[in-house]
């Protein structure tokens, strides 16, 4: 094959020297200077650097060693030099050592890394790379039942004629009621775009949606509206969209009597919703069998049963006749459960709430709120958090 092209190659320089002199050369000079070591030289180093930039053709012909007889026309160790000047290419490691390389590059190098070349594009796209930095970032504000219900909402709008719209009760119909889910805003492919455009329902498009700002999702904010000393020590749902300029959050609260916003918050502000319970459902409080003092939990408090349920940090209290003495106490025989709130004062109606391990479902009225369900506190953690969180000074 090889000697076919130079054959082909040889017979067009003949042609065309012939063709652009103007004065022709004797047969002898003409011979000669096709046959010095000079010209076979030039001639394999042309093809030399051909066949390096035309490695396609080289894999369709599948020749194992292709440049063999060159290095006998007299100029091997010129054709030496330039293989040896040969670039390498990313794409001729192993992929495992290429899987490993792009494992270790950040977001932005990944996206660097996609504009070399289709090959890369492809691989720096791929799930398993993007999860990484989604967990690292994101799953601490951002729920698992979040990103399935995404992919879910990007499903159907791909197809929405398998889907009734009207009859779907996910998880943000839940949460946020008649709310416009405009967090539910990504780009999506057209059926004439080609493949190279980034499917919408990628790790990396979530990604790169929740970066940019445009994808509003729904998380929980400690302490709601810059610490409002009615809030304090609480914990409210809320629709959240991220500024990346100064890294920080913006929040719409639910309804709440009145729509509210608040920007500038803190990554130490936000959690990821510990149970899948919406925000205006009462939560099945699985742990009221195991309290007993000194636990550490988090209960639902609404002002209004039209209002939705904020978490508020508590502990569990002695009863009135205990004399709080670890070996005589008897207060988790008892069915009568006390809640302290001790960010309040001690003469505060909000210090403390009674509640019955049997049968509490949701306890309070019109004046003092309503108490809803209740979660055990098992993570050091996640105590740590709320403790950080403490007030300044005592509420009233």
């Amino acid at each position: 094959m090889l000697y076919l092209l130079i054959s082909c190659v040889s017979f067009s320089f003949i042609f065309l020297s012939k063709s652009f002199t103007h004065k022709s050369l004797p047969s002898w000079e003409a011979e000669m200077k096709l046959l010095s070591p000079w010209f076979w030289g030039e001639l394999s180093t042309f093809l030399l650097s051909w066949f390096k930039k035309s490695r396609p053709a080289i894999s369709f012909f599948q020749v194992p060693v292709l440049f063999i007889p060159l290095k006998n026309m007299g100029h091997s160790s010129k054709v030496e030099n330039v293989e040896e000047k040969g670039d390498v290419s990313l794409l001729d490691l192993p992929d495992l050592a290429l899987d490993c390389i792009l494992e270790r590059l950040s977001p932005a190098g990944l996206c660097s890394m996609a504009a070399v070349c289709s090959s890369l594009r492809d691989r720096c796209r791929s799930d398993h790379l993007w999860k990484k930095h989604k967990e690292n970032k994101w799953d601490r504000v951002i729920s698992d039942a979040t990103y399935r219900e995404w992919k879910m909402h990007v499903v159907s709008r791909k197809r929405p004629t398998l889907l009734d719209r009207s009859k779907r009760k996910g998880l943000f119909n839940s949460l946020f009621g008649d709310w416009p889910s405009s967090w539910f805003r990504p780009k999506l492919e057209s059926s004439s775009k080609s493949r190279r455009s980034l499917p919408v329902d990628s790790i990396k498009a979530w990604y790169q949606s929740l970066e940019s700002g445009k994808l509003w999702f729904p998380s929980q904010v400690y302490n709601r509206e810059n610490g409002n000393v009615g809030f304090m020590l609480s914990c409210y749902d809320a629709e959240l969209s991220y500024v990346s300029k100064n890294d920080t959050f913006q929040a719409r609260y639910l309804p709440h009597g009145r729509r509210t916003t608040e920007d500038n918050i803190q990554w130490e502000r936000l959690r990821a919703p510990p149970v899948d319970t919406p925000p205006n459902v009462l939560h099945v409080s699985d742990c009221l069998d195991d309290l007993k003092p000194g636990d550490h939990i988090e209960i639902q408090w609404r002002k209004a049963r039209e209002f939705p349920y904020g978490w508020w940090y508590g502990i569990i209290g002695h009863l009135e006749a205990c004399d709080r003495n670890e070996n005589h106490c008897h207060c988790h025989y008892s069915d009568s459960v006390i809640l302290e709130f001790n960010q309040y004062s001690p003469d505060s109606k909000w210090r403390r709430m009674v509640i019955n391990r049997k049968s509490h479902r949701e306890e309070g009225n019109e004046v003092d709120g309503f108490y809803g369900g209740i979660r055990k506190l098992y993570e050091d953690e996640e105590i740590a958090r709320w403790k950080r969180l403490w007030p300044t000074q005592i509420l009233d």
